[in-house]
């Protein structure tokens, strides 16, 4: 996740991060708890907040971006640490109607395209109530 993703912010349970791909708005958020690797690892109350957390993140991107649908994901199959993908999704991008993952090579967002994208969640996250790091 580290080589992939920027850290924007720290929530009350989860770390939040966002993807470098240009092709899709994308955070993911990891349970700030050692040793999960399910939802079902997680204590009643953290599985609640981080309900809450991706619901959070889904309005900042749908926001952000007028995203047409919000994609959640859990799947952990190369990156077994819990964490979820919450992905802006818009009619007629490169994978619609399926999922983004596989469907093509990555291509990280460079400057300024990181900078800007990176202001728009920022200030959506901001507008959700986030406690936003400032870089």
């Amino acid at each position: 996740l580290a080589a992939d993703t920027v850290e924007i912010a720290r929530w009350d349970l989860s770390l939040v991060l966002m993807m470098r791909d240009r092709a899709w708005p994308w955070l993911v958020l990891v349970p700030r708890r050692p040793g999960m690797r399910e939802l079902h690892d997680l204590a009643a109350a953290d599985r609640a907040l981080l309900i809450e957390e991706i619901a959070r993140a889904s309005d900042a991107l749908r926001r952000a971006f007028a995203a047409d649908k919000i994609n959640v994901g859990a799947l952990g199959n190369l990156v077994p640490q819990l964490h979820v993908h919450v992905v802006a999704r818009h009619v007629g991008d490169p994978a619609w109607p399926g999922p983004v993952w596989g469907a093509q090579p990555p291509s990280p967002l460079e400057e300024p395209e990181l900078a800007a994208r990176l202001t728009s969640i920022r200030a959506a996250l901001d507008g959700a109530g986030a406690s936003v790091l400032q870089q």
